[in-house]
């Protein structure tokens, strides 16, 4: 009895094991197709992931389903922008709801490495729109429940996730990094309570250029009433901790319909310690802060009433003071003291244009040396009204006297500031610069600074900014970095539009440098990105994108330099115009001395379109380079002229085109649409493969090294290739027209057509033109060929290994075909020359007609053949001969 029972138990287990490891591959294609039929129904982007994991053991009983490298990608107008990416969904599902296949029922969700960049555009739309609009004419209950899915969640985590939320209407932007969070209760219920677990390694949030949060730890608790029924979420009282800072919120958060939202929140830190506050700021919270010593007092609360859409903002009012505040790290010589701080934003009624910044007083001293700074802005909308000032001197030697700075930092210099503005923005742009004053200076001078991220260190010599009414002027300035030095002067026109609304920086600037090494620029550029980039995931760092070009600015840079190195590229007396504006660099003539001759290049880069396919347009214009350096220079004349790797020599060249260039910066050829010309001046052709093997396979060493000289060759892209138009070379007696096309992986379609004397032909070339000379004569044909062979050559593969799709028995089936073109197009000539005489000179003699007839059938020159004896004879022997010929010719072979 007990062996039966564990008989049957064990039979049940191996039952219940194999349908375990069953259950996954059997369902992994129904629920495959049900994920991408709910993607592509409700979202209007490009969606794709990887692979969908199913297994049922990792949330048993319920079917755990993974979602894997899951990215969603924004069509026009945000096209080419990432909004999502995630390493991983995992869903847990009710194994029989999947069975039924109905509807699924989700119970858990998690997030792993979800990477989410939102946009609100300067028009207000929003990157994240992506679902679909309902074609019904209402949606109701019943429309959502044609959904594949039903939630039946019970929890859900997200997990070391980054946020960035960037405002280019309002002016804002906020970036969460290193997010973690978590969330259970019953959300089958109308009512029940969330609780919540939130941590983030930084959260930055700037209006306009003023970081009110500079990268702060985050940490929240709370459980959050959840209301269904009226679309309510309450959070009782509950403690946020910004860094050392505490604050105790409370307040709900309410969904109105057309998409606007209810809020009323409160908000006040714990306590008044100053050193609370201070610890707000990253410099000094990341070094020792627990042992520094603080004294002052501080206040910080505010509130947010009211509804939130895209035409109206809550009421609001935030509140921030310090008093008599002092701090020194007690292993530094000197304190920072008598900080005085008093900053109220606020907006009276919901109305964006009635908000108003007030930083009435900001204050501090710094070994008896103070600094001060005021602030008060208001109509921000409408007519932004600034008044403000800034005044003080600074040692920038002593700042490690007060403040730890990372190792290896080092900062020297004089900074001396003085400088006021007041009135409309309006005023500016309509040039009215008596209604705006400004007034006051800043100057750098002797600046050094030195880090980790600048080993060789940043010079400013000399800085120089004047403030008036209708710019800032920019007399001098005078740097040093990477062993270039800078000298340069100009103006910037919207200095505190830029500051204040987040405008494009307008400027323009004359620099000059003596020398630039370009390696070393892009290699410190790399290193800085690096660093930067190491709160990135392993995805990201390894899907390197195009460099973005900034948003924000509108400069106009007249540059010169002496000379500039980059990779094998040596340039001297360089100098153009280079444009950075709405997301595009712009380069206007620029002309140097290069490569033994000289380089003229304009174009444009662009990523305003995409961000990971940038636009380009290029033109250049190269006058008696030398070829092997260029092909050494550039990649690019590599991928695009590949057989210059063979040539040596002079060459100008003019080149046109435009189209995106990939990940690696490197030119997608189907994309490309442009032509160009190139001339060979002088040159050689060595140990080009196609020539060598056709010299090799016609016994004509004259093809092997070809001198070359005065040859122009136009090419086009089309289809993802370079297409050559046919061009002609003349050498040592050989004519050649070449035409083709050839790819970036080498690959080439040339045609070859080739005329060269019969003395060059090696032996079996010369056996092969001997047989079709006696087969025509065989058949009556007294053909006397010229001393010049044409042949037709097609040659594909590579440029390094050549395939010759004619072979030599192919190239006698050619001369054959060739020789009949060649007599017919003779017997041509002949009647038509014959026609002539007759019509034109009647008694003309016998002997002339038949010698004219003879020298164009057979290209002889012998007279001692027989003459007929009158004219009429002498017409019907042409026609006859003529007639044979003809017929001769068209025969088939062996006829």
């Amino acid at each position: 009895m007990f062996k039966r029972i564990f008989k049957i138990v064990l039979v049940f287990l191996l039952v219940l094991i194999v349908a375990a490891i069953a259950i996954p591959f059997l369902f992994k294609d129904k629920i495959l197709a049900k994920v991408k039929t709910e993607l592509n129904d409700h979202l209007n982007a490009q969606v794709d992931f990887k692979d969908i994991d199913i297994s049922l053991f990792r949330h048993f009983p319920r079917l755990a389903v993974g979602l894997e490298d899951l990215q969603v990608i924004n069509v026009a107008p945000f096209a080419g922008d990432t909004l999502l990416s995630v390493k991983k969904i995992d869903v847990a599902l009710d194994l029989m709801s999947v069975i039924r296949g109905s509807k699924m029922d989700i119970y858990n969700i998690s997030l792993e490495t979800p990477r989410i960049h939102t946009i609100i555009d300067s028009t207000g739309k929003a990157n994240w729109d992506i679902t679909k609009p309902d074609t019904a004419q209402s949606q109701t209950a019943a429309d959502t429940s044609k959904s594949t899915f039903d939630l039946r969640l019970q929890q859900y985590s997200i997990t070391n996730a980054y946020l960035s939320y960037d405002d280019h209407q309002g002016h804002m932007s906020l970036i969460i990094d290193g997010l973690n969070h978590s969330g259970k209760g019953d959300f089958t219920q109308d009512k029940f309570v969330l609780t919540t677990t939130t941590q983030a390694n930084a959260v930055t949030f700037y209006y306009g250029l003023i970081p009110y949060l500079d990268a702060v730890k985050t940490t929240l608790d709370a459980d959050i009433q959840i209301d269904n029924l009226t679309s309510t979420y309450t959070i009782p009282a509950s403690k946020i901790h910004l860094n050392n800072l505490e604050v105790a919120v409370n307040g709900l958060f309410k969904m109105l319909p057309n998409s606007a939202y209810g809020m009323d929140f409160t908000f006040k830190s714990a306590s008044t310690q100053f050193k609370d506050l201070l610890s707000l700021i990253p410099v000094i919270y990341a070094k020792d802060f627990d042992k520094i010593k603080t004294s002052g007092t501080a206040n910080f609360n505010g509130f947010v009433k009211g509804t939130y859409s895209d035409k109206q903002l809550p009421v609001f009012g935030l509140n921030l003071g310090v008093k008599n505040g002092f701090f020194q790290y007690p292993d530094l010589p000197k304190p920072v003291q008598n900080i005085q701080l008093a900053l109220s934003i606020a907006s009276p009624d919901g109305v964006p244009d009635h908000t108003v910044i007030d930083l009435s007083q900001a204050h501090l001293e710094m070994d008896a040396t103070p600094l001060d700074l005021r602030l008060h802005v208001a109509t921000p909308v409408s007519d932004m009204y600034v008044e403000g000032a800034a005044k003080g001197k600074l040692d920038l030697s002593k700042i490690s006297q007060f403040i730890k700075l990372d190792n290896g930092t080092q900062l020297n210099g004089l900074l001396d500031a003085d400088m006021s503005a007041k009135g409309h923005l309006s005023a500016i742009e309509r040039k009215a610069y008596d209604e705006f004053y400004a007034a006051g200076s800043l100057a750098i001078h002797n600046m050094l600074y030195k880090s980790k991220d600048f080993p060789d260190g940043i010079k400013l010599n000399a800085l120089a900014l004047t403030f008036n009414p209708k710019n800032v002027s920019v007399p001098t300035l005078d740097a040093e970095y990477l062993g270039s030095h800078f000298t340069g002067s100009g103006e910037i026109n919207n200095m505190l539009a830029y500051v204040f609304k987040n405008q494009a920086l307008n400027g323009q600037l004359k620099i000059n440098a003596d020398k630039i090494n370009l390696d070393k620029f892009m290699a410190s550029t790399a290193t800085a990105n690096t660093t930067e980039s190491k709160p990135a995931t392993t995805t990201d760092s390894a899907h390197a994108i195009p460099f973005a070009v900034p948003a924000n600015l509108d400069l106009t840079l007249q540059a010169a330099a002496g000379t500039v190195h980059y990779d094998k590229l040596d340039m001297t007396n360089v100098s153009g115009i280079l444009l950075v504006k709405d997301q595009t660099i712009t380069l206007e003539n620029v002309k140097s001395n290069a490569l033994q001759g000289t380089l003229g290049m304009s174009g444009s880069y662009s990523t305003k379109a995409s961000k990971i396919s940038p636009d380009m347009h290029f033109t250049y214009d190269v006058e008696k380079v030398d070829i092997k350096q260029t092909f050494d220079a550039f990649n690019t004349v590599q991928k695009l002229m590949p057989i210059g790797q063979f040539l040596t020599g002079k060459i100008s060249s003019q080149l046109s085109v435009d189209g995106k260039l990939g990940k690696d910066m490197m030119p997608v050829m189907n994309s490309l649409n442009g032509n160009g010309s190139l001339l060979l001046i002088e040159g050689v052709l060595q140990k080009f493969a196609p020539l060598d093997q056709l010299s090799s396979t016609l016994n004509i060493t004259q093809l092997k090294d070809i001198s070359l000289r005065d040859i122009k060759t136009y090419f086009a892209f089309q289809d993802g290739r370079v297409v050559v138009k046919p061009f002609n070379v003349v050498t040592s007696g050989v004519r050649l027209q070449i035409a083709g096309s050839h790819g970036l992986d080498q690959s080439i379609d040339y045609t070859i057509q080739m005329a060269l004397p019969r003395t060059m032909l090696g032996s079996q070339g010369n056996a092969l033109v001997n047989n079709l000379v006696s087969q025509a004569n065989n058949k009556g044909i007294p053909v006397k060929l010229s001393d010049s062979v044409h042949l037709n050559i097609a040659m594909g593969g590579s440029m390094t290994k050549p395939a010759l799709q004619t072979n030599l028995k192919e190239s006698a089936n050619s001369l054959t075909s060739q020789a009949t073109a060649l007599v017919q197009g003779k017997v041509d000539s002949a009647k038509a020359t014959i026609k002539d005489s007759v019509n034109a000179v009647k008694n003309q003699a016998v002997t002339t007609a038949k010698d004219a007839l003879k020298q164009q059938l057979l290209g002889s020159k012998d007279t001692t053949a027989h003459k007929p004896t009158n004219a009429q004879d002498a017409g019907k022997q042409a026609g006859q001969t003529i007639k044979n010929t003809l017929g001769g010719l068209l025969k088939k072979k062996g006829n």
